[in-house]
């Protein structure tokens, strides 16, 4: 096994070269995926999903293609887990039923993976092991080194790669957090020492690469929680977060003890990662803090503290429902107070707005400004793990386009050269060594999308039929024929599913009857018999017809149903 770094001129490592190849995450956020490549070597660096976009009709879930890992089984050697987010590892049980290979991660990250191959029968399919920070890893040919550094959840961590060709940084999402809530401060000594001993490329989250400045420690919005509550002493207070926002949720916590009230989590995936957060020592809730849903009846309003999901709008989350009024044990009262403790992630924003508007119908009192602070580092924080690691080349990942070129202007800034600054695509192959850095080549990759227990079983034509659908309607033609005659026996009758109401213009559906019944005797007059004809006939007949009339385009589907008179 061979591992060395640039400075290191012992072994001759200028041209060995070392693959890279992102299968997601870049040109978007989420759906986090790379693979660390040398001969029969292959690492994956998380496994995370994406949420459908608006067009995306009826998926639940977008999970990276990782074609290129089957191929290549044999090679792969393991899941090296950053951090406990969805966009991280929420791919896992999904992809692991193809690439059963076994996970490295810390405490806190692994207990959240462990719940989900629990919910999907799999902790006996799958080795894991528990990764302290400080600790190494031997991997095929690669050794890895888990780096503490502080994010938006606990146990977040860079990963030091060191491969043949040198080493590599992959910072992980990450902030620099001098006074964080839970556990000790980024270990910026650490990354100072990686740069002395030569650092070959550095992979850094680029999300707040666009922002000046330092991201806010953590502990800033307990401050704010704390002013908030001391103004609203009289009223119920409602908390909406990130579920996985740990820290924020221990805040949340603090404050209401501080303020003499009793504290509900409402939402599943909350309740989940509290419990477990809970269970393995990550968030200290003070004894008769906690209470459940049920009791809340037995307080006052003023002493109670809800914390909830639905920060971003999520139309089926538990505040969301609150804001409905469908939610069936927690309804707003005027007078109630409001939190959304996040931002709203690009595309969220109308949700957002949404209800907002419908808290305030209800009487509410919504409070959205300085009661969030990024898990990701701006451009100073950025710029200082430059200065300290000192990279050859720089690999911008973690981001949409314009955070990837905005980090790769911050790169230039801080002395690596323009032309070792490497802007990748989702399946780029990057071969890297000490003497070059140049896409090679380019690996199948994408999306694939995960409807109910469906995987990949829903493409862009089934897509592009439920955005027709949608857009619309349907109308379904039936009509019987003899079996050997072919004779009209019955027929042909329209039925209209999302198009016009029938009741209202039975005039359009008449004539419609009449252009397919012209159709289809035209076709069986000429002696045809091939329905697949008979019914592009009536398609195109009837989609003039409609089109003319009312100038959509409605899903037309005929059905011909035989029958031995």
């Amino acid at each position: 096994m061979r591992f060395n770094n640039r400075n290191n001129h012992n072994v001759n490592n200028e041209h060995e070269k070392v693959k890279i190849i992102p299968l997601g995450g870049l040109e978007q956020i989420g759906m986090n995926i790379t693979c660390f490549e040398y001969e029969d070597s292959i690492i994956i660096v998380d496994c995370g999903l994406a949420f459908p976009a608006d067009d995306m009709l009826g998926v639940d879930l977008v999970i990276p293609d990782v074609t290129y890992l089957k191929e290549n089984i044999h090679k792969v050697k393991g899941f090296v887990i950053t951090h406990g987010h969805e966009d991280h590892i929420g791919a896992l049980p999904y992809v692991l039923r193809d690439i059963p290979a076994p996970i490295y991660a810390t405490k806190l990250t692994m207990g959240i993976i462990e719940h989900k191959l629990k919910e999907h029968n799999m902790m006996k399919a799958v080795k894991r092991k528990v990764i302290k920070h400080g600790q190494f890893i031997n991997l095929g040919c690669f050794r890895i080194e888990f780096i503490k550094t502080n994010h938006s959840i606990a146990d977040a961590t860079a990963l030091a790669i060191y491969t043949p060709a040198g080493i590599i940084i992959h910072t992980g999402d990450f902030k620099i957090d001098y006074t964080p809530v839970f556990g000790e401060r980024i270990d910026l000594q650490r990354f100072a020492e990686l740069g002395k001993k030569g650092v070959l490329a550095l992979m850094s989250d680029s999300t707040n690469a666009e922002r000046p400045g330092f991201t806010q420690s953590e502990r800033t919005v307990g401050k704010t929680f704390d002013h908030i509550f001391n103004e609203h002493r009289d009223s119920r207070i409602i908390v909406a977060t990130f579920a996985s926002n740990v820290d924020r949720v221990q805040q949340i916590i603090d404050t209401a003890y501080r303020y003499g009230r009793k504290v509900i989590v409402e939402g599943r995936s909350m309740v989940n990662i509290i419990t477990i957060a809970q269970e393995l020592g990550y968030i200290n809730i003070p004894d008769n803090t906690l209470i459940d849903i049920e009791s809340m009846k037995n307080y006052p309003p003023e002493q109670i503290v809800l914390i909830t999901t639905g920060s971003q709008g999520e139309t089926m989350a538990a505040l969301s429902r609150m804001a409905a009024s469908i939610h069936r044990k927690v309804s707003i009262n005027p007078g109630d107070t409001v939190i959304f403790s996040s931002t709203p992630i690009p595309g969220n924003e109308k949700a957002v707005s949404n209800i907002i508007n419908d808290l305030y119908r209800q009487g509410a009192d919504v409070i959205f400004q300085d009661t969030h602070v990024s898990g990701h580092a701006c451009q100073e924080e950025i710029k200082l793990i430059y200065a300290l690691t000192r990279p050859k080349y720089s690999i911008p990942v973690h981001g949409e386009y314009r955070h990837l070129k905005a980090h790769a202007g911050l790169a230039e800034t801080m002395g690596v050269e323009k032309e070792n600054i490497i802007i990748m695509k989702t399946g780029d192959v990057l071969e890297l060594s000490d003497e070059s850095a140049k896409i090679s080549g380019h690996v199948q990759s994408g999306a694939i999308m995960v409807d109910g227990l469906g995987v990949g079983d829903v493409g862009n034509i089934v897509l592009r039929d439920r955005q027709m659908l949608s857009q619309n309607g349907l109308i379904i033609v039936v009509m019987t024929l003899d079996k050997y005659t072919n004779e009209i026996l019955s027929g042909p009758d329209i039925v209209s599913r999302g198009f016009v109401y029938v009741r209202e213009s039975e005039d359009l559906m008449d004539e419609a009857r009449r252009v397919v019944n012209d159709a289809l005797y035209n076709c069986l007059s000429k002696r045809c018999t091939d329905w697949g004809k008979i019914k592009n006939v009536v398609r195109e007949s009837l989609g003039d017809f409609i089109w003319k009339q009312t100038k959509r385009n409605p899903m037309i589907l005929p059905i011909i149903m035989e029958v031995d008179a």
